[in-house]
């Protein structure tokens, strides 16, 4: 269901207030549970390549979902809800930068807080508008069982050193962001956060699809697009994906790495 303007506004104003907005519901089940069942042999082959040396912490996994099939979707990837509120924050001409999922397993722990990106000029202490963003969305529930992230309302907004002050001193607690199948989160990458263990028997796979505003470059993230793939899709997709490198083949879009790993800022 596509928002309002003024619904659209209201969720791009809780992003700038407090780092996060939820749109309940919004993608069918029956979706969600199709990428679920997809999503097992890439995980399996992350667990078999990483081993005992996860690159998230013990027993959490980042997996880069390949662009093409269910993955390319533009009922998700083109969502008007989605990206009206992505337009919101960071422009109308921004891109898409980013498909992967992070997958906590029992034996997982408690992650260090961090931040996913730092100041634009770190040397300022100065905080901006929004320029770089999350979408997120579980395949699984997210409960206290399977590993919700926690993060501190308001602190992509502060230094590193205010905000974890007042997550030590208690003025800013930690939220744990539980999520139904089909919720989206819309976040700011600046805030404060953690995962936290998975104590099912069950992974939780925690899709994220990264937008920022159009100057932004991190190069240790891209998206490969196979070039059927990118003319199949709508236009606005399309330009939203225009600084991604584009492979003749699927099979030459699987086989290129993406360079990725947890920083922590």
């Amino acid at each position: 269901m596509p928002l309002t303007p003024a619904q659209a506004r209201a969720h791009a104003d809780e992003v700038r207030e407090t780092s996060v907005t939820v749109l309940k519901g919004l993608i069918p089940i029956e979706t969600i549970d199709t990428w679920n069942a997809a999503f097992g042999p890439l995980l399996a082959g992350s667990v078999r390549r990483e081993g005992d040396n996860p690159n998230r912490g013990p027993h959490r996994y980042y997996v880069t979902l390949p662009f093409h099939g269910l993955w390319a979707d533009p009922a998700i990837m083109d969502n008007d809800a989605i990206m009206a509120v992505v337009e919101e924050l960071v422009g109308a001409d921004g891109v898409m930068c980013q498909l992967a999922s992070d997958t906590p397993l029992m034996g997982s722990e408690h992650q260090e807080l961090h931040r996913d990106t730092q100041l634009l000029f770190p040397e300022s202490g100065v905080e901006t508008p929004p320029y770089q963003l999350a979408v997120n969305f579980p395949l699984i529930d997210v409960t206290d069982d399977t590993g919700p992230m926690e993060y501190a309302p308001g602190t992509h907004m502060l230094s590193k050193e205010e905000g974890m002050r007042r997550i030590a001193g208690g003025e800013t607690p930690l939220v744990r962001a539980y999520m139904a199948r089909g919720d989206v989160m819309i976040r700011d990458v600046r805030h404060i956060h953690r995962g936290t263990p998975n104590r099912s028997l069950t992974p939780r796979p925690m899709v994220v699809a990264g937008y920022s505003r159009r100057w932004l470059n991190r190069p240790e993230v891209n998206i490969r697009v196979p070039a059927d793939v990118l003319v199949a899709l709508p236009e606005r997709a399309r330009r939203w994906l225009r600084h991604n490198p584009v492979f003749e083949t699927r099979a030459d879009a699987d086989r290129a790495e993406e360079s990725y790993r947890a920083f922590a800022y």
